[in-house]
C-alpha cells in the first residue's frame, strides 16, 4: 500500500475562504472601490470554492492517491457557512443601518450640546466657540 499524499487544494481553499471573510473589514473597507461592493472578497471566495472543488474531486476520484474525504467535506461546509455569514453581514445587515435624516447637513449650524471634557468638567458648544474659536465636529455614520 502506498502512502497517500496530502490534498493541498483543500487546505489552501479553506484558508482562502477565511482570508476572504476576514480581510474585508481591516483591509478592503479602506478603499471605496472595494467597500461599496466587495468584489475583491467575492473573487477570493470564488477562488476558494474552486480550490475546494478541485480538492474534493481529487479526494473522491483518486482516494488511493489523495487524502481528504472527511476533511474536505468539513472544509467545504465551513467555507460555505463563512461565505453565507459574510454575505448576510455585508449585503443585508450593513444595508439595514438606520438612515440619518435627523443628522445635521453640511453647512448647517450644529445644535447646542454639553459633553464631558478630558478634565472631567462639562463643556458646551457655545463655550468652545467663544472668542472666535473654530470647532471641528466630526459625525460618524454608525449604529450603536
Amino acid at each position: 500500500m502506498t502512502r497517500r499524499s496530502r490534498n493541498w487544494p483543500l487546505w489552501v481553499g479553506f484558508a482562502t475562504a477565511l482570508l476572504a471573510a476576514f480581510s474585508y473589514v481591516p483591509f478592503f473597507v479602506k478603499f471605496p472601490v472595494t467597500r461599496d461592493f466587495p468584489w475583491a472578497n467575492l473573487v477570493l471566495f470564488l477562488a476558494a470554492g474552486c480550490l475546494l472543488a478541485i480538492g474534493l474531486y481529487r479526494a473522491f476520484a483518486q482516494p488511493e492517491r489523495y487524502r481528504g474525504k472527511i476533511s474536505g467535506v468539513i472544509f467545504g461546509v465551513l467555507s460555505l457557512a463563512v461565505f453565507g455569514l459574510f454575505c448576510f453581514g455585508v449585503f443585508w445587515l450593513a444595508r439595514n443601518i438606520p438612515r440619518a435624516e435627523t443628522a445635521p447637513r453640511v453647512g448647517q449650524r450644529a445644535p447646542e450640546f454639553t459633553l464631558t471634557g478630558l478634565d472631567g468638567n462639562s463643556v458646551t458648544l457655545s463655550q468652545l466657540r467663544q472668542g472666535n474659536r473654530f470647532v471641528v465636529l466630526i459625525f460618524y455614520r454608525g449604529y450603536w
